[in-house]
């Protein structure tokens, strides 16, 4: 989703034109990295397990993209993949802001209704999605075929974006019920199937799961694998943790608790604390960096030595801080749950895909400045996003509400696909956290020593500070820029590039 979107939902409902790689009862889906950049079956059985599709790293956007089909005769649209959202939604061709030239328009596809003889309007005017970064989409919902991963859905629904700002469609996998359509209606009885159970329906996958696998930040694809896992593809166990319902006991996003962070560097750790542990915390794929909560966030960047930037209202690092061998790690469902490492190389980000901003005064100047991939947020729920994710192998079971948790397996040329045999089955190869019962304990609220401070900064051959060498953190401060590429940047936040 985009950071804050303005529809929920709740539960689930039972009832491709790019020929990705697939096998028997899974649908894998490749996707393409789309990082934020201001600049510049043989047919299948009667009952088959997944589907796969990869998924592209994209340059110039943020977020994984992939192309799907849609309509008859096929249109081809490159969409972004969302579990942060539920609705399939494409821009009609006629959308004002796909006659902008160049990347500002549709560059990566519409719809013409008018070139499909198998569309049909089944909700004139009800499609309507607002985000709190204050962008929008708002249409007509639709039937039409649509093709992913090799498998072709006949009549599957989706929204079209008449008057939108946003210059590309989505393919939201959450829970059914997070459709815009209940948001607008403030009615369960608005739901319609969207992929993952209409991919049950046409029973091209025995359940409503799947499974994320984005790859490292140098990496341009990854996948995501419907109704089954691949064991090659991530290192360790395979822990499923509960996903948590809301207040009235309906599940309506990825909210796991995560109970714990832990700094690591060469030359100590530190646990850190926050008062919102146990926090609540969204695993979302349309979600370009994480957001913490603030008291947390600004733990996290005293250890690395990252400032505020007025600029662009986040904090930022020296573009060094790539090679620290610093990392954190983030624990998850009680003190026995799954850990997972994220090293800094996955959370310093460039600004601009040409000259780098740099430094002009402060413990960093003349330095070249990146954004750093954890940012603060002021409430929860709070939200992993591609900063998180990409170090961690993620499974997705909306059916017994569990995510299954292991540390990726970055760049893994291998592959076994387990699909899920049933409806009911828990995820292949997964044991069950224990103790998930203290994940609602909350902890002491200290101090860090900052004891692995030093050893992020010195192992990235960064001198945060004159304190450094002391072993303390570089003092929170405000980063000042210099100009040369900071207008390429400006026009890439006003696009509302940051996507979650």
């Amino acid at each position: 989703m985009r950071r804050g979107a303005g529809v929920i939902a709740v539960s689930v409902l039972f009832a491709g034109a790019t020929l990705a790689q697939h096998r028997d009862g899974v649908v894998r889906w490749d996707i393409q990295r789309r990082q934020p950049a201001p600049e510049n079956n043989t047919r299948l059985r009667k009952r088959a397990s997944t589907f796969e599709e990869t998924i592209t790293n994209e340059e110039a956007r943020g977020g994984y993209f992939a192309t799907c089909r849609l309509g008859t005769p096929g249109q081809d649209l490159t969409l972004q993949l969302d579990t942060g959202s539920s609705d399939i939604w494409v821009p009609d061709s006629s959308a004002k802001v796909c006659s902008k030239s160049g990347t500002e328009g549709c560059a990566l596809g519409t719809f013409n209704p008018d070139h499909s003889s198998t569309f049909e309007v089944v909700g004139q005017g009800d499609f309507d999605i607002n985000y709190v970064d204050g962008s929008s989409s708002k249409g007509d919902y639709f039937t039409d075929v649509f093709q992913i991963g090799g498998a072709t859905l006949q009549n599957m629904t989706m929204g079209l974006g008449i008057k939108t700002d946003i210059a590309y469609g989505l393919v939201g996998v959450g829970y059914a019920l997070n459709e815009a359509i209940v948001g607008t209606t403030q009615s369960t009885s608005s739901v319609y199937p969207n992929l993952p159970v209409n991919m049950v329906n046409e029973k091209l996958i025995n359940t409503v799961a799947y499974s994320l696998w984005l790859n490292d930040l140098d990496s341009s694809s990854g996948n995501i694998l419907f109704g089954g896992i691949d064991t090659q593809k991530y290192k360790g166990d395979l822990t499923r943790i509960n996903i948590l319902p809301t207040t009235q006991g309906l599940y309506t996003s990825f909210a796991v608790a995560m109970t714990s962070l832990i700094a690591v560097s060469p030359s100590g750790q530190d646990t850190l604390t926050s008062k919102a542990f146990p926090m609540p915390v969204v695993l979302d794929s349309g979600t370009t960096l994480s957001y913490l909560p603030t008291d947390l966030a600004l733990q996290v960047w005293n250890e690395v030595g990252a400032l505020y930037s007025p600029e662009f209202e986040l904090a930022v690092l020296p573009c060094d801080m790539q090679n620290s061998k610093g990392y954190f790690s983030f624990g998850f469902g009680g003190p026995s749950g799954p850990q997972i490492n994220v090293s800094m190389d996955e959370l310093v980000l460039d600004l601009t895909s040409g000259q780098a901003p740099v430094f002009n005064t402060g413990p960093y100047k003349g330095m070249d400045a990146c954004e750093f991939g954890i940012q603060n947020f002021s409430s929860a729920p709070y939200l992993l996003g591609d900063t998180f994710l990409r170090s961690a192998y993620v499974v997705y079971d909306l059916v017994n509400n569990q995510i299954g948790l292991a540390a990726t397996d970055f760049n893994s040329t291998e592959s076994n696909i387990v699909p899920f045999p049933s409806l009911s089955a828990h995820i292949p190869s997964a044991t069950v956290a224990p103790d998930q019962s203290q994940a609602t304990v909350r902890p002491s609220v200290t101090t860090p020593a900052y004891a692995a401070s030093a050893g992020f900064t010195d192992s990235a051959g960064v001198n945060g500070s004159e304190n450094a060498a002391a072993g303390l953190p570089p003092a929170l401060g405000t980063a000042q820029l210099s100009i040369v590429g900071l207008s390429m940047i400006f026009a890439m936040l006003g696009s509302g590039i940051f996507l979650i």
